[in-house]
């Protein structure tokens, strides 16, 4: 193998484990969201107005942070496939020029 495919090859795995581990911080991290809320919605005995200021407050915690996380995983892959020339900027075509027209 070249220096530029193990490159290659290194880099992927990198990016797989970084994709793995951001993603298991994210759901461990939604789960312990989880968990709070259940636990204080139990230890609240009813107390509906609290209750569902808990809810909404664990509700967006847990889409904030998911959709961070994917929000910051797509620009990071769209830059890196613009950064290795596989992006559209990089297969932009010459157009044609008009055709003419003949009365």
């Amino acid at each position: 193998m070249s220096r530029d495919e193990v490159r290659a090859i290194r880099d992927t795995e990198l990016e797989k484990d970084r994709a793995r581990y951001g993603l298991l911080a994210v759901v461990i991290s939604n789960l312990a969201i989880a968990g709070v809320a259940i636990f204080g919605v139990w230890r609240l005995d009813g107390d509906k107005a609290v209750i569902v200021g808990v809810l909404t407050a664990a509700f967006t915690a847990v889409s904030s942070m998911t959709t961070a996380y994917l929000g910051i995983k797509a620009i990071s892959n769209t830059a890196r496939s613009i950064a290795l020339g596989e992006g559209p900027s990089r297969q932009r075509t010459e157009a044609a020029p008009p055709a003419q027209r003949t009365p």
